[in-house]
């Protein structure tokens, strides 16, 4: 199994270093299941990602001209209540707010209330209903440590597109994390991501491409 681990300064660097490890890859196929069936797809089998400092700005990656950036900070923002809030709109079945939503509250209550030397402060996305979805969460847990007086996030996707998701994913996941280190009173610190299924679909590939070889 390919077991790729990155240590990146920001989240930008995070991005291409991502990108240069799924070009690098030699696992791709053909989609039987899920997002773009049919489709190729580039993909690392397992990733590791440490983020050091994910606070540093700007959250999403700059691109060469001429190529369409992955995301923008208005895109994350608007991202936001998708994110922390129970408001799927009239054409979805949730979003990932339908199910931390709650948990957000109750560990920073935990941790607020109770002390910071616990490891009960995991937030879970999905249940045991989420899998006969036709589009499952790709998210699926947003787990918690405060050490040194920072906060820290882990963070699993069980599949995660890298050219548009994994930049306005991180982006918005670190401002919930600055936002829950200030209501906690605690300074923000790292973030780590791991996925079984980090991939670029054939679309990408070209752009990706463009971006690695600037």
């Amino acid at each position: 199994m390919n077991i790729l681990s990155i240590t990146a300064r920001d989240l930008s660097e995070a991005w291409f270093l991502c990108l240069k490890g799924v070009l690098a890859s030699e696992r791709e196929y053909t989609i039987d299941r899920g997002s773009y069936v049919g489709q190729r797809r580039k993909e690392i089998e397992f990733v590791v990602v440490n983020v050091l400092y994910p606070g540093a700005r700007p959250l999403v990656p700059d691109v060469p001209v001429g190529v369409p950036p992955p995301s923008t900070m208005d895109y994350v923002n608007s991202y936001m209540p998708y994110l922390m809030a129970n408001r799927p709109k009239e054409n979805e079945q949730y979003t990932y707010g339908t199910y931390l939503e709650r948990q957000i509250v109750e560990v920073m209550h935990m941790y607020m209330e109770d002390g910071f030397n616990t490891n009960q402060a995991c937030m879970s996305v999905g249940d045991a209903d989420s899998i006969y979805l036709p589009d499952p969460p790709c998210l699926r847990q947003i787990d918690t440590r405060i050490s040194d007086g920072r906060l820290h996030f882990y963070v699993y996707f069980r599949s995660w597109d890298l050219w548009a998701g994994f930049p306005s994913n991180l982006a918005a996941i670190q401002l919930l994390k600055e936002f829950m280190a200030g209501e906690i009173g605690v300074k923000d610190g790292e973030l780590i991501a791991v996925s079984k299924g980090l991939h670029l679909y054939e679309y990408a590939w070209s752009l990706a491409c463009t971006v690695v070889e600037r």
